[in-house]
């Protein structure tokens, strides 16, 4: 899988993105060309190359003449409709990033996101900004954007509404929901113009992933900074763990003072929430009490919500937290029709091709109620069947069936679980 990790150690700016994607190796000339397709009076992109504290790096400045335009979302729109050499994908997303500015000021300001006239994002450096970088991750081609921390700085600065304390209204409102970084600079470190571009490219915030390095891409700032070098890194390559692996968030909390009652709750409210699993250990704690260890498995992006549900149902004082990486099978959701009635599960599919069949406990449970049958029984016909279709399948073709399921289930899913139980023991 192709990942793109961004290293924000001193902000992100739009051409310190810009700077970065070029550097990394992206075709300069595809830039220029959708730059040009804009069709901006006297707009030219200068690729520069500088030392930024003795490092080497990719300066952007675009030069254009002096304008007092405010656009419109829908000006921004008719712009990039009117850009012959953006691809439908590349439109897509700078639109995506402009629409994310749009709802972001139309929020603070009270209004609706037509009504908004682009300040700062509607300037012809921030166009160019957008546009170049959502032609460069496009061109890119990554599966996967990482971001670290976002570092917004410190002070205030003069924005077109006046005076405003880092970050600025509207980059605020972009940057919820994203972890961010304190760095003791005093100066806007994150602009809404890449706060925007952050929000709709990344795919998740956090350390520097499991990778094999194929480029490193490095975008200057314009500021000077004593004690650092103003630059943005970006790596690029593929990740160590192959594809039938994702990545989870294991939660922990020790509990000795809370009744079984209380942690059965809070289990079916993680649940709920979508934990992918919840479990609770014996354990023995200090002064020989006795307690549980309760263990939540999670996508990180769920961490912070899953993390407030444990926190106010069982009273812990702590949690602990760390991310792993899980081996999984290609699964999918499947019905099997029995005697008694269709039994919903799951099929998964081993190393070797062959295929699984787990029914659903909670399908085969509502027939067995309905029936007044054993659960058992309703398991075994459900199995039973699963199996005969398998060698109905293999008996018309024994070379290619099972494999041909195999990919038509991943491919129409493209890896996502349908899973019935509500979370997923993994």
């Amino acid at each position: 899988m192709k990942v793109a990790y961004l290293e924000c150690a001193t902000g992100i700016s739009g051409d310190m993105t810009l700077g970065a994607l070029i550097d990394a190796g992206v075709d300069q000339q595809a830039i220029h060309e959708a730059i040009a397709s804009l069709n901006l009076p006297g707009v030219e992109l200068q690729i520069n190359e500088v030392m930024k504290s003795c490092f080497r790096a990719t300066h952007i400045v675009v030069n254009h003449p002096e304008q007092h335009a405010h656009r419109h979302y829908s000006d921004i729109v008719e712009i990039l409709n009117k850009a012959s050499a953006l691809t439908p994908s590349q439109r897509a997303l700078a639109q995506e990033i402009f629409l994310a500015v749009a709802q972001a000021e139309a929020t603070v300001h009270g209004t609706d996101v037509e009504k908004i006239h682009f300040h700062e994002v509607g300037a012809i450096d921030s166009i160019v900004d957008i546009v170049g970088a959502a032609v460069g991750f496009d061109l890119l081609g990554c599966d996967q954007v990482v971001c670290s921390p976002i570092p917004t700085g410190r002070g205030q600065v003069r924005i077109d509404h006046g005076i405003c304390s880092v970050p600025t209204p509207g980059t605020a409102e972009l940057l919820k929901g994203i972890p961010l970084a304190d760095v003791p600079i005093e100066a806007e470190l994150t602009t809404p113009t890449v706060a925007a571009i952050v929000k709709t490219i990344a795919d998740r915030f956090g350390p520097l992933p499991a990778m094999t390095i194929s480029s490193v891409g490095y975008g200057a700032g314009t500021m000077e900074f004593a004690s650092r070098a103003n630059l943005l890194r970006l790596f690029v390559g593929e990740l160590n763990a192959p594809r039938e692996t994702d990545e989870i968030c294991l939660l922990e909390t020790n509990l000795d003072d809370v009744s079984g009652e209380v942690i059965g709750h809070t289990q079916e409210r993680l649940l709920n929430a979508g934990a992918k699993d919840v479990y609770a250990i014996p354990i023995q704690m200090k002064k020989n009490r006795p307690a549980v260890i309760l263990s939540v498995i999670c996508i990180p992006s769920d961490r912070e919500k899953l993390e407030q549900i444990i926190f106010n149902e069982t009273g812990t004082l702590g949690i602990r937290r760390q991310i792993l990486w899980r081996s999984t099978l290609n699964r999918q959701a499947h019905t099997v029709l029995t005697e008694f009635g269709p039994i919903l599960g799951k099929v998964a599919w081993k190393t070797n091709g062959e295929a699984a069949f787990t029914p659903e406990f909670d399908s085969c449970s509502q027939v067995a109620k309905q029936i007044s049958r054993p659960i058992r029984e309703i398991y075994r016909s459900a199995m039973t069947v699963f199996e005969q279709q398998q060698s109905d399948l293999l008996s018309e073709n024994p070379v290619s069936s099972v494999s041909e399921v195999k990919s038509d289930h991943h491919h129409d899913h493209h890896g996502h679980d349908h899973d019935h139980h509500g979370h997923d023991h993994g």
